[in-house]
This record gives C-alpha cells, sequence and structure tokens, in this order.
C-alpha cells in the first residue's frame, strides 16, 4: 500500500491484489493481507470474501466510524452502533446501496447524526459521487513474501 500526503485534497492510497488462479487474490492493504474469492457456487473455493462483499464492508465499517466521529464532535456517546450495508444486485452491479444504523441510543440521537456523517464518510461519499475509473498497464509490482 502506498499512501501519498495526509487525508488532504490530493493524497492517494492504493491496495495491490495478486491473482492466485480460478477466482482467487490475495490483497495487501495497511499491511494486512486479505484474501479474495468467490463461493464454490460461482467457481470459486470460498476462502476469503467475494469483492462486492469488501466493498460493503468497506461501506458499512466508514459509515460507522462516521456516526462514532460526528457523535463525538456534538457530545454525544454512543453506547454501541452497529452498521449494515446491504447492496442489491442487478447484473454486474448493485442497483441499490443501503446502510441500516442500530444502537441502543434513542432513535432521536441517531437520525440527527446521519447526515453529519453522510458529509464525512470517504466511501460513500465517493460511491455517490460516481468518479470515473481509469485503467493503466504497468510493470508487475513485486510480491510481499507470505
Amino acid at each position: 500500500m502506498t499512501t501519498s500526503g495526509g487525508a488532504g485534497r490530493h493524497a492517494t492510497n492504493s491496495v495491490t491484489a495478486w491473482w492466485e488462479g480460478g477466482w482467487r487474490c490475495r490483497a495487501e492493504a495497511g499491511g494486512f493481507s486479505l484474501v479474495v474469492d468467490e463461493p464454490e457456487s460461482a467457481g470459486g473455493t470460498g476462502a476469503g470474501p467475494m469483492p462486492t462483499e469488501y466493498m460493503l464492508t468497506a461501506m458499512a465499517s466508514c459509515y460507522a466510524l462516521a456516526l462514532a466521529w460526528a457523535a463525538g464532535k456534538r457530545g454525544i456517546t454512543l453506547p454501541d452502533l452497529a452498521v449494515t450495508a446491504t447492496g442489491t444486485y442487478d447484473g454486474p452491479r448493485f442497483s441499490r446501496l443501503q446502510l441500516t444504523v442500530a444502537s441502543a441510543a434513542a432513535r432521536e440521537v441517531i437520525e440527527r447524526l446521519i447526515e453529519p456523517a453522510l458529509r464525512v464518510c470517504y466511501v460513500s461519499n465517493t460511491i455517490a459521487a460516481s468518479p470515473p475509473i481509469e485503467v493503466a498497464v504497468e510493470p508487475m509490482p513485486r510480491s510481499p513474501a507470505r
């Protein structure tokens, strides 16, 4: 992973995935090794979550962190918090993405945090803005020792 700069306007963050055959990849992210695979029913080995599940994980966890941040900025303590991201498949894409928030905090408290959290959530902001995807071809990166 390469990070350039801080969380500023032009900072970058990269994750590399190495294909290991079949429907399986290994990715290095933040110093962690992640396995990406498809279920056996789709021709994979089921050795790890599907790429779309990692996307939903990124969405749910980023929004949970954004809610916690928004609460903290307002002096609100959340006793517990869970965010579920659900995607509805429509061919090779999601046609609908939904975040569901659960907490022991009062519904009114959580509802006041929804918009402020959406404003600072990198993942949901990126998905909502749908930036163009550019594809470049480069020399093979060095695979990390396993």
